[in-house]
């Protein structure tokens, strides 16, 4: 006896398996967008700072003479481009012994106040990070140096101490802060 199967069964079939993969799709889009909302809520956040004997058009010079950083930068030892709002940069960073390098845009950059850009890795969504440079006028030629970054992202809970760089941070604060101290005018 042949086994034949009915027009009817095929339609369930297919209809079934169109539910089936209708509904992975839907969690495929649903889980990274869920992921990506909880990270604003809840962002992965570094903050540092630095108190420099130098005023703050001394730092915001160190700091935009992107030329420069080969010279003095511990973490993010290369980097090309302009201060101002909407350059793209080219930062090489090094983290963890290795070698990263991403092209954020420059968000603003108010010389002597503020630097921030927002670098992402492959798309909108999966990580990124708003990295931020205020300078702090503390009066009688000293200034403050805070770096804060902020990282969202589908991905950003499960990079773990990949995101973790404070000790970076700190390293070019100090750095910095020597550079600043130094510098002959």
């Amino acid at each position: 006896m042949a086994n034949s199967v009915s027009s009817t069964e095929v339609l369930t079939f297919v209809s079934t398996a169109a539910k089936v993969t209708g509904g992975i799709a839907a969690l495929l889009v649903a889980v990274p967008a869920l992921l990506y909302a909880w990270t604003l809520l809840r962002p992965h956040e570094i903050h540092t700072r630095v108190d420099i004997d130098a005023p703050p058009s001394r730092v915001w010079e160190v700091l935009t003479d992107f030329a420069a950083y080969p010279e003095w930068n511990p973490f993010i030892e290369r980097a090309e481009g302009r201060a101002e709002a909407g350059a793209r940069l080219s930062n090489h960073l090094r983290v963890n012994g290795e070698i990263m390098v991403f092209g954020p845009t420059v968000l603003a950059a108010s010389p002597g106040r503020e630097l921030r850009w927002l670098g992402r890795f492959v798309m909108p969504g999966v990580v990124e990070g708003e990295h931020t440079f205020t300078i702090e006028d503390l009066g009688g030629g000293r200034s403050r140096l805070v770096q804060h970054e902020k990282f969202t992202g589908a991905l950003v809970p499960f990079a773990g101490s990949t995101l973790d760089v404070v000790d970076e941070f700190n390293a070019m604060n100090a750095a910095l802060k020597a550079r600043a101290e130094t510098m002959v005018r």
